[in-house]
């Protein structure tokens, strides 16, 4: 856009759903929006990394919702960055997002075609750097089951953090002050975040193994009895217990057992970080 509002020859693709979904071959996939977005963070961060006053060893990268997928996809592309943030977005597009509907409506093999090249879900499994995801537990367009997939195939380092009931939106993706403490620890080796592992569960009770520095302050165990789509169902949350000597966090699940469910802790920075969420139903 000029000062006349109106596009540039030269302005590539647009962003709307149409242009992101539209059908390409081997001749014009350049012209995709995904293509020229993933190839624009690329090329600004080769800049931002040959000016004299950036220090190249301490870039990170995060995104919001759009962004979030494409901070998804260039973790896995352009392995300089220090550390990533995705807010809200994900892979796995075609099997549960909002955009499912559209992407059903493509041939087999443009649809084959779209996701090898363009979901975030072929390119996490070569993240190098730390990341941490952030989503709600009803996300609109990232579906808590796609989020879960697309955290596991990342191979290092990671953290969670999944807000009962988050707005989906640029001022709430920005709002988590968890964004900026963690990225200060990689990169000014502040105190990490709360480090939680997988959820070991035996009959009803469930725990989960903790790395902290800082104390914690809060456990909690989020889940739903519902079934059906992530986007209608109904968390309740319940206290946990923290238990400081063992470093882990547990819970009883309740009765009946619920469909999904995730734990939580809030460290003495009132900062947030969760286990992957256990999907059963």
């Amino acid at each position: 856009m000029g000062r006349t509002k109106k596009r540039l020859p030269d302005g590539g693709p647009d962003q709307s759903d149409s242009a992101k979904f539209a059908d390409f071959d081997q001749q014009t996939v350049t012209q995709m929006w995904t293509y020229h977005a993933v190839a624009a963070v690329i090329r600004g961060h080769s800049l931002l990394r040959s000016l004299p006053q950036i220090d190249p060893d301490r870039i990170g990268l995060t995104g919001i919702s759009w962004g979030g997928y494409l901070t998804c996809i260039v973790a896995g592309v352009d392995h300089r960055f220090r550390a990533a943030v995705p807010v809200y977005g994900c892979g796995f597009l075609h099997e549960n997002s909002v955009w499912v509907p559209r992407l059903a409506k493509m041939s087999p093999e443009q649809r084959e075609r779209w996701v090898k090249l363009f979901d975030p879900s072929q390119y996490l499994g070569r993240v190098k750097c730390p990341i941490f995801f952030l989503n709600s537990t009803n996300d609109f367009a990232y579906p808590l089951d796609s989020y879960r997939k697309s955290y596991d195939l990342v191979p290092g380092e990671k953290w969670i953090r999944i807000e009962v009931r988050m707005k989906h939106s640029h001022p709430d993706g920005w709002a988590p002050k968890e964004i900026g403490l963690f990225v200060d620890s990689i990169l000014k080796g502040t105190p990490p975040l709360p480090k939680l592992g997988s959820t070991q569960r035996e009959g009803r009770r469930v725990w989960a193994k903790c790395t902290t520095r800082l104390p914690i302050l809060e456990a909690h165990l989020n889940y739903t009895l519902d079934t059906g789509r992530w986007q209608e169902r109904t968390w309740h949350t319940a206290a946990a217990q923290w238990k400081e000597k063992e470093n882990i966090v547990q819970a009883e699940l309740p009765d009946p057992p619920p469909t999904a469910f995730y734990l939580d802790v809030v460290d003495s920075q009132k900062a947030m970080t969760s286990t992957p969420p256990e999907i059963l139903r």
